[in-house]
This record gives structure tokens, C-alpha cells and sequence, in this order.
């Protein structure tokens, strides 16, 4: 075996036994990198005479290439060996079956909000919808509430640094009532002429925001509202709809009702609904659920309706308050936290 033979088994050697990309590459360097074996076999050309030159130089190019194909033998075997443990480390059993994507169902409150819909829907009640950004016209003065009253104030509702086109005020709505009154100016402009005016009966459900942050309440909250006007509407039927709605909401023939006085500005009389269960662990309990009242003569009045002739009664109510009590939750603010293991139950 002449000297280049050996070098060129020498650097076969040498590629072969490379664990590592890195390695390979410190190994051509030793053969043909600036200072190689193989390079300084070429700068060892210049001594010869031009016949030598010429047969050596031939021989040294041949054991170059035959180096070269060495080096990128091993080069892929190593490429090759990296890809098999990738592959191997990240096996998968095809025979394994899939992993379904988790099915999503409603917010226990979303299922509480439509069930309200269907319960008064069942009893010819439309249902409502507007802005959460509200004039503070909309939001109190419309419905009887004095510049000086509490819910006006900053610590109490939240206001937008900004005036519509009136230069009234704007806030992030604190109930829905606002949409009372839209809905009942609308309706009276539709039915201008009519006599009588076909009766207003609608509900208002929708989020609210207040300044308000515990375990039974949230700055962001849901509120529904109802509103029935007509020319003989009364509390007798403020009671009769209410424990009729209440008795198909918990499905409990044997739910009870009383009305408390209380003050609302924009009702007169005002009353709070207290409602008591005739079964389960809140059996003989009174629960305060809503807030409710004849409509005052001068919201009447802002529904651009004659108070001297058209009465009614309103109410208001938490859906988040009602789906606490249908599903036992006891802390509101679980309804907001996103937590699956939470949400999942109502699936």
C-alpha cells in the first residue's frame, strides 16, 4: 500500500468512527483543511520536476475526491442515524384512536337568560335589546331619578369621559331600564294614532355595570327587565305573572311570593319580591329576588304615553342571582373565571 492509499484508509477511518457532526468536521480539517494532509501533499508539487508534477498531482486529486466521498458517506450516515432516533423519539401509535376536540355548550348564565326569553315569550312578551354605553338621560333622568340621587355618583356607576351630541353625559349602563324606555317611546311612536294603543309587554335582559366587586356581586353583572303597560294593568297582574314565571323557571308548582314595600324612584308603589321554596335545602326560606312597582306617572309620561291612562308595572331581576339558585352556586363570581372544571358541569 503506497503512502496515499494509506492516508485516504487512514481518513475513511477516522470519518468513520466521528460520533457527531462536529467531530466529522474536526476530522476533514485534519485532512483537508488549510494546514490538512492533503493539502500539504499539493504545496509539496512545487519540488518536483514537471513529469513528477504531473503523474503525483493526478494521483493526489484522485485520493482528494475519494476523501470527499468519504467524508459526505459519513456525513448522511450520521443525517440518517439523527433522523431515525427523531422518529423513534416521537413514535406514534396509529392504531391508537383520536383525541376528539372537547365539545363547548352554553354559559350557565346564557341558559338561564334563555330560559327567562322562553318563559315570558310563552306569555306575549317581546324581547329588548340596546346599548351598554347609555346617556345618563337614559340611564336616570328619564326614569325619575334625581340629579342628587346615589346611583348617579362615580362610586356607583361607571361614567365615560365622554357627551353625545346633546352634551349629555355617557356611561357604562347600570341596569337595563334605559331599554324600557326605547322600547316604549318607539312603540308609542309606531302606534301613534291607535285607539287604544296596543299594550307594552317586553323584557330587557342584558349585562350592567356597577361599581361593585364580592362573592354575591360583580362589576359587570346581568339584570332583566319587564315592562307591562296597557289601560288596566295592576299589581294583581304583577303577581299572577311573576309566581307563574317563577314556577316554571324552578319547575316548583309549590313556590311561594310576597311583596314587600320598598322605594324605587321610577315606580310608585315600589315592592321587593321575595320568593320561598315549598321543597329542597332552601325549603322555608324567604329569598329576596327582585325589585318591582306600578311605573311612575312622570316615566310614563317620558314614554311619551298620558299617565291618566296608561298604567302598568316593571320589574327587575338577576339571571346570575336565579342561576345561582337553580344549579346551587355560591359564589358569583365563579360564573366570570373561565375555569372549565367550573363551566363543564353544565355541559
Amino acid at each position: 500500500m503506497n503512502d496515499l492509499d494509506s492516508l485516504l484508509a487512514q481518513a475513511a477511518s477516522e470519518f468513520d468512527a466521528a460520533p457527531t457532526a462536529a467531530e466529522l468536521e474536526n476530522a476533514k480539517a485534519r485532512f483537508l483543511g488549510k494546514s490538512g494532509r492533503v493539502t500539504e501533499l499539493l504545496k509539496g508539487l512545487g519540488a518536483l520536476s514537471p513529469e513528477e508534477k504531473k503523474s503525483r498531482g493526478a494521483d493526489i486529486n484522485r485520493l482528494k475526491t475519494a476523501i470527499e466521498q468519504a467524508l459526505q458517506a459519513r456525513r448522511e450516515a450520521l443525517a440518517d442515524a439523527e433522523l431515525q432516533a427523531q422518529l423513534k423519539a416521537q413514535a406514534l401509535d396509529v392504531t391508537l384512536p383520536g383525541r376528539q376536540r372537547g365539545q363547548g355548550s352554553l354559559h350557565p348564565v346564557s341558559r338561564t337568560i334563555e330560559r327567562i326569553e322562553a318563559i315570558f315569550g310563552s306569555m306575549g312578551f317581546d324581547v329588548a335589546e340596546g346599548p351598554e354605553i347609555e346617556t345618563d338621560w337614559m340611564s336616570f333622568t328619564a326614569l325619575n331619578n334625581p340629579e342628587n340621587h346615589p346611583a348617579r355618583s362615580m362610586q356607583d356607576t361607571f361614567y365615560v369621559d365622554v357627551k353625545d351630541a346633546e352634551g349629555r353625559w355617557l356611561n357604562l349602563r347600570p341596569h337595563t331600564s334605559p331599554m324600557q324606555v326605547r322600547y316604549a317611546r318607539m312603540h308609542a311612536a309606531t302606534h301613534a294614532g291607535q285607539d287604544p294603543m296596543p299594550e307594552i309587554r317586553v323584557i330587557a335582559p342584558g349585562r350592567t355595570y356597577r361599581v361593585d366587586s364580592d362573592a354575591t356581586h360583580s362589576p359587570m353583572f346581568h339584570q332583566c327587565e319587564g315592562l307591562w303597560i296597557g289601560e288596566h294593568i295592576s299589581f294583581k297582574d304583577l303577581k299572577v305573572v311573576f309566581t307563574d314565571f317563577l314556577r316554571r323557571f324552578f319547575e316548583d308548582d309549590g313556590i311561594e311570593t310576597r311583596f314587600r314595600p320598598s322605594y324605587f324612584p321610577f315606580t310608585e308603589p315600589s315592592a321587593e319580591i321575595d320568593m320561598m321554596f315549598a321543597t329542597g335545602p332552601l325549603k322555608g326560606r324567604w329569598l329576596e329576588l327582585a325589585g318591582s312597582g306600578q311605573v311612575h306617572p312622570n316615566v310614563v309620561r317620558n314614554y311619551g304615553l298620558d299617565p291618566e291612562r296608561y298604567i302598568g308595572f316593571a320589574f327587575g331581576m338577576g339571571p346570575d342571582r336565579l342561576t345561582m339558585l337553580r344549579y346551587g352556586v355560591s359564589d358569583l363570581r365563579l360564573f366570570f373565571e373561565n375555569d372549565l372544571r367550573f363551566l363543564s358541569q353544565f355541559r
